[in-house]
């Protein structure tokens, strides 16, 4: 307690106590009026100065609340910068990933891998494993979409809208990204003429084309039920995401070409040489494993030089692709390959048939083949083929000896009139 405390309460003691008391004892008329005058100056004084402290206590009150209001903008702000934080550390460890992703689609060589990647990548990163993933590719003969992938939420839903709906129509025409909070408030769209379409239900989506240059492959969509599972921001990640995916997608399906141009005739669109090899071997292995037989047929066209002489290469090379394509559809439900062995010949592998099986399938080759009318510059033309049969392990203990008997029964097969086949002896 300091000195003007000290004084002050000694003060107060001797004027409010000692002095009222003194003058009680002592005092005469005249100093009652003086003391009255005394209490009537203090209690003014009072007064005033009560006044001026309630003055000062609305003051002091008016900024605690000027002080609390400012708190409780602040917080807002805080809770505002809070949710700000959280969606940029939601953004940054988004596109901290987007290394790793490019990554694991470029290390998906086949289409069918980078659109399992693309979809997971999408139904996990973005919808966090809820509603549903759908991924559409153009078809390149009719150029509409085509359903290639689907991730579900709830596996009992079935997407029936196998070519896309009025919703992917509107991203195939546009060719832009597109975003529905809520279907039901949104005047693109006629909520009736959806509703008259394969309809599931949603309330809202985000989808995205997948273009790579001017090339338009499809498109990636998410949707759910729920009206407004989806930010602008999403969109945005998404359409970045299929930018990538349809870089990936475009080398997936040039290294898909380069495959197929690696295995099949040029010309023909039969499997080549070199693969038919590699599949002559695998064969015999199954053979060996499962004692199952199977054959093989070796065909040459009959005189086919006399057509390239008369006609010209260019219809030996008709010659050629319509009897390719008539030998591929009849093996095809016996579930046999066809492949180009070398100029005019050709080799089938005949899964499962022994040599009875493979000597009808030879013939019904034959006489069909006979049947044909080819023209060749204005010219009905038939052609005629000899086939030599041969069957594993009945006839060969390898895939080399099983070429060679076949091939030798070919020639038999020349050697006995041609237009006709012969079986290994």
């Amino acid at each position: 307690m300091n000195r003007k405390n000290i004084f002050l309460a000694v003060l107060l003691l001797v004027f409010y106590f000692f002095l009222p008391v003194y003058l009680t004892l002592h005092g005469n008329k005249h100093q009652y009026l003086l003391l009255s005058a005394f209490y009537l100056g203090n209690a003014v004084f009072l007064i005033t100065y009560l006044s001026g402290s309630s003055i000062k206590i609305r003051k002091l009150r008016l900024a605690a609340e000027g002080v609390e209001e400012r708190i409780n903008v602040q917080s807002d702000l805080n809770i505002r910068e809070a949710g700000t934080r959280s969606s940029l550390e939601e953004k940054i460890n988004r596109y901290a990933g987007l290394k790793k992703i490019i990554e694991d689609l470029n290390s998906s060589l086949t289409p069918e891998a980078i659109c399992e990647q693309l979809a997971h990548i999408v139904f996990t990163m973005i919808a966090s494993g809820k509603g549903t993933c759908v991924l559409y590719l153009v078809d390149n003969q009719t150029h509409a979409l085509s359903l290639y992938k689907t991730k579900k939420e709830d596996r009992k839903v079935v997407i029936k809208a196998k070519q896309g709906d009025i919703f992917d129509h509107w991203v195939l025409r546009h060719a832009s990204p597109l975003l529905i909070g809520d279907l039901g408030s949104d005047f693109r769209f006629d909520l009736e003429t959806v509703k008259n379409e394969d309809f599931r239900g949603i309330s809202s989506l985000i989808s995205s084309p997948l273009i790579s240059g001017n090339n338009f492959l499809g498109l990636l969509r998410l949707d759910d039920v729920k009206a407004n599972a989806y930010s602008q921001e999403d969109l945005r990640f998404l359409a970045t995401l299929c930018d990538l995916g349809a870089v990936a997608l475009e080398n997936g399906f040039l290294y898909q070409n380069t495959q197929e141009l690696a295995i099949h005739d040029g010309l023909t669109g039969l499997f080549t040489k070199g693969h038919f090899m590699e599949f002559l071997r695998i064969e015999t292995r199954s053979s060996i494993r499962h004692q199952r037989p199977f054959s093989l047929l070796m065909l040459d066209i009959d005189f086919f030089k006399r057509y390239n002489d008369k006609f010209g290469h260019i219809a030996g090379d008709i010659v050629l692709r319509t009897l390719s394509a008539e030998m591929s559809e009849l093996v095809k439900e016996r579930l046999g390959s066809v492949s180009r062995f070398g100029g005019e010949e050709f080799c089938i592998i005949l899964p499962g048939q022994d040599k009875k099986a493979a000597m009808e399938t030879a013939d019904l080759i034959r006489r069909k083949i006979e049947s044909l009318l080819i023209i060749l510059r204005r010219q009905e033309t038939k052609v005629t083929v000899s086939i030599g049969a041969a069957s594993f392990p009945k006839d060969a203990a390898d895939e080399t000896e099983l070429i060679m008997k076949a091939d030798k029964a070919m020639y038999a097969a020349k050697a006995a009139g041609r237009n006709c086949v012969v079986g290994v002896k």
